[in-house]
């Protein structure tokens, strides 16, 4: 079973109150959702929203027992404005994003997430979107593949990674993670491999970022989200890498509706990361609704 990160820290940042409606923009399979209602069972609703259909239906499954208490609805969190309308529900009290990948994606989807297994390369977290890893892996021109892996994977190899990705595509198509994987670390030089991460690892970030345009759905999210918001409604948004952090840290401090109630992001404490080691990269910070913007 996924384990969500900074559990406690969301729990306590949505500041949840009985008869409240919350809202988890990436329900993913459930567990911050199942971890409202567990501490505070007075909750009247939480939305969960997510892209990714497969992960929907096990989220549907571990939550059975919360009935009609829960909704879950495949959307992007970026729709939230729309869905609110077309349920008949006004603003909310608390929304939380959790924008990292699922122990579920990474190993289990069959979708080429992981530089660690032979997958398809897919990457794609919404089955109805038509662009795939593979297809921008095989046909981008390399200069744009560069400025893709520079750009999201914040990889300093870009030029030499996209390169050697041409070279071996000019052979024949590159197919699957492993395949591409094996390119990517061929390609940095032996001696700037990184002890902490798989030499991989920016690479297969950009192109996921890429694929699902999740700098730009985070972006839009950060300008439509808040008036979803009744004042003093708290938004909590994790994320997991320095781009997103980013986008997040800024658009909060530059938003006159919301007020920050973190100064720095909230990190996982050691115990923690003892039972689970995904959780070190994650990054939490908390807004709320000015009562008087």
């Amino acid at each position: 079973m996924h384990v969500p990160v900074l559990v406690n820290e969301v729990l306590e940042g949505l500041n949840l109150s009985p008869g409240g409606i919350y809202v988890d923009g990436t329900l993913g399979l459930g567990g911050h959702s199942e971890a409202m209602f567990q501490r505070c069972p007075e909750i009247e609703i939480v939305l969960g929203l997510d892209r990714d259909s497969e992960a929907l239906e096990q989220a549907r499954r571990r939550l059975a027992g919360l009935g009609n208490r829960i909704w879950i609805i495949h959307s992007n969190f970026v729709d939230l404005p729309e869905i609110l309308f077309a349920e008949g529900i006004g603003q909310v009290d608390g929304i939380l994003l959790d924008i990292g990948l699922s122990s579920f994606q990474l190993e289990k989807s069959g979708r080429g997430f992981s530089f660690t297994r032979d997958e398809p390369l897919d990457m794609r977290m919404d089955g109805f979107e038509t662009v795939t890893a593979a297809d921008m892996v095989n046909h981008l021109p390399v200069t744009q593949l560069t400025d893709l892996i520079r750009t999201y994977g914040e990889e300093r190899w870009a030029k030499r990674i996209a390169a050697r990705i041409d070279e071996a595509r000019k052979r024949r198509p590159i197919r699957t993670s492993a395949e591409l994987a094996s390119i990517v670390y061929r390609a940095i030089p032996k001696r700037f491999h990184s002890r902490r991460i798989h030499p991989a690892t920016r690479t297969f970030q950009a192109l996921r970022i890429a694929v699902n345009k999740e700098l730009d759905n985070l972006k839009l999210a950060m300008q439509r989200l808040p008036e979803c918001l009744k004042p003093g409604g708290r938004l909590c948004i994790i994320s997991f890498h320095s781009l997103e952090d980013r986008i997040v840290k800024h658009a909060i401090r530059q938003d006159q509706r919301l007020e920050p109630l973190t100064k720095k992001p909230i990190m996982a404490a050691p115990e923690e990361l003892e039972v689970n080691p995904r959780a070190r990269s994650a990054k939490l910070r908390i807004a709320r609704k000015k009562t008087d913007p």
